[in-house]
Formats: C-alpha cells, structure tokens, sequence
C-alpha cells in the first residue's frame, strides 16, 4: 500500500467544478440548456464525475490520517465527515423546501412544493420529520448526498481491508457491487408515506465508483499509460453509444430501441448500471489524454472560475440546489424564451462562482493577518 497518497492535482478541482456548473444547469426546472449537457449524449453524466472526484478527493484528505497516524484516527476523522453530510442533507432540505413554499406563496406561478414533490411533508410534519432524519424518507430531488454518506461509511471498512493487501480492499468494492445488482438490495426511501420507492441513488452500487477514485488516489490502481489504440477504443465506444442513449434519436430507429431495451438492466441509474462505469471510464480516458502533458493550462486564469468552485464543491451544491430552483421560478415569471434562458443561466452560473469565490476567502481568513498586524 503507498503510504504517500497523490499530490491535489489540477485536473481534480477543474472537472469536480465542471460538474457542479452541470449540476445547476440539469436541475433548473424546463432548462433549455439541459439539453446539450454530457447527460443527453451518453449514459454517464456530471454525477459519475462528481462521485468519482469525491471518491479521489476523500483519499486525499482522509488517507493519509489512516497510513501516518492510526486507523482509529482515521474513522473519526470520517465520522466527523458524515456528521457534515448528514447535516448538510438535512439544511439543504428545509432550505430549498423553504424557497419553494415562498415561491409558492408569493408569486402565484405554480405549486412549487407540488412540481418538487414534497407537498405531503407539509401536511405530515411530524412523519415527516421522523422519515427526513432517519433517512427513511429522501424525495428524489434530495438523494445524492444521503448516497454519498453510505459510501463514507464503508471508508474504515475498506482501509480495514487494505491493511492485509489493496487487493483484498478493491475485490471487497467489487463483490458489494456484483451482490447489489444481482439481489436488488435497495434502501428505502419513503417509509412514512407507505410507498415502496427507494434511494434514488443507491450506495451499494454507487460505490464502486466512489472507491475507483479512491483507489486511484491512493495509488492502488495504477491509470493506464496513453495508448492510442486504447484512445480510439474510448472515442468509438462513447460515439457508438450516442444515438443509444439520445431518446430524441432512438425513438425514430426500431433497431437502437430494440437495443436500448436489451441492454436497459445495464443502465440502471439507481443501482448504477455496468453501461454506465464503463461509459464514464472511457470519457475520463478521452478526458485525461487530451489533457496529458498540458495539466498547466488547467491553472491558467480561465480556469480559475471553474477550479475554485471545485475546490468549494460542498458548499456549491448545496446552494446550486436551491438556487436551481429559484432560477426555474425566474423562468415561469420572464417566460422561456431565447434571452430568458440565457439570462437566468449566466445570471445563476455567476452567483455560483461568486460564491466559490466567497467560499475560498473565508478559508483563507484574510482578517488574521490584519489581526498580528
């Protein structure tokens, strides 16, 4: 096992921040500009990236405490982690439920709370509470960081794991995976109501990504070294599978939907289908190579925007998800048209980089230094 993970690199915070300005654009409601994200050309979208860099981003921070200091210190370390997470889930609930209760209230649009899908929670306080803070009720909107908390969870036991050989560590993630998608493990997600829904994102199978970006990080797997013929391999497959996964292609070809529906099980986006693992490594191929031996550009002042809101990804979602809401009431009220939807996007994609921005100086506590002056 290394006992010295990775160096932060570059390509880290610029394709996590990558996905977080996708991630507002696909979750403003009726977004034009969703319909030329990654997502609509490919079965893998910004939420492999996001996972997989998470998954990177956790063994930088948190690898390290379990090789140098002790494996004790290191699972409080990551408990401490979830404790942020859980916490954030519950905040960013009740802060977005609050935005769309006002938007309800005061612009007479539309029922907000009924286009998010909470509408029940309002008239069932109670079972509500009880099912947002056992995590037995995650509406779908909000399910991503209740994902990310069960794939923390399994951290200790996968270092646990790795103490006797990395292998041992990465075979775990695998047969966790193969276990999920063959017996259809799920975990509920909306016991209050009575309603056999589950986890939109399961972590079971999501963590297979997670810990490939984990395992990357800590130097268990090696990346393959550029190959051209591998290259053209990745470009081919993720080219093939365009008119597969664009349903605005596929439906006019009896053939692309006979295979779409042969291959459906393999796609499952809740379990996280093999389709789409493979589908996210060949673009994280193609990715990596047309950025090999140029990693610099990637701290040049264009792409500080993007690379600091990677570094405040947290933060950023959580105001994203409620700001991508406020952006689809901006919409109702100006219309959709042409100048609306290039308006409320650039306009929420700024806020989204100020904020980065914000983020990043009270990180750096400017006051101190004026404090010892």
């Amino acid at each position: 096992m290394s006992s010295n993970p990775s160096k932060r690199d570059p390509r880290l915070d610029f394709f996590r921040g990558s996905a977080m300005l996708i991630i507002f654009m696909a979750h403003v409601p009726g977004n034009l500009w969703a319909r030329f994200i990654p997502a609509r050309y490919g079965w893998s979208d910004a939420t492999e990236m996001f996972v997989f860099c998470s998954g990177f981003a956790a063994a930088l921070a948190f690898g390290s405490t379990f090789i140098r200091a002790s494996f004790w210190y290191g699972t409080v370390r990551i408990f401490y982690r979830i404790w942020q997470i859980y916490a954030a889930h519950i905040a960013m609930f009740f802060f977005i439920a609050t935005v769309v209760a006002a938007g309800t209230v005061w612009l007479d649009a539309r029922n907000y709370m009924d286009q998010l899908g909470i509408t029940w929670f309002y008239s069932n306080a109670m079972e509500g509470m009880l099912g947002l803070f056992t995590l037995t009720y995650v509406p779908n909107y909000f399910d991503i960081l209740p994902m990310y908390l069960g794939a923390l969870i399994l951290i200790p036991v996968v270092m646990a794991l790795s103490r006797i050989h990395h292998l041992l560590a990465i075979s775990f993630c695998v047969v966790l995976y193969t276990l999920n998608y063959s017996l259809g493990w799920g975990f509920p997600g909306d016991v209050p109501r009575g309603v056999d829904r589950e986890w939109f994102f399961n972590p079971m199978g999501w963590q297979l990504l997670f810990f490939t970006g984990f395992a990357f990080a800590l130097g268990w797997i090696k990346p393959p070294p550029f190959n051209k013929g591998l290259l053209i391999a990745a470009i081919v497959f993720v080219v093939v599978n365009i008119p597969l996964s664009r349903w605005a292609i596929a439906q006019d070809y009896q053939f692309l939907l006979d295979i779409r529906e042969a291959i459906w099980f393999l796609r499952s986006k809740t379990d996280f289908g093999i389709i789409r693992y493979i589908h996210f490594l060949a673009l994280a191929y193609i990715a990596v190579s047309i950025v090999r031996g140029r990693e610099h550009i990637l701290l040049m002042k264009w792409a500080d925007p993007i690379v600091t809101v990677g570094r405040n990804s947290l933060p950023v979602f959580l105001l994203s998800m409620g700001l991508a809401r406020v952006a689809g009431m901006m919409l109702d009220l100006l219309g959709r048209t042409g100048w609306s939807f290039f308006l409320v996007n650039i306009l929420g994609l700024s806020i989204v980089v100020l904020f980065a921005y914000w983020c990043t100086m009270l990180k750096r506590q400017p006051w101190r230094k004026m404090m010892t002056a």
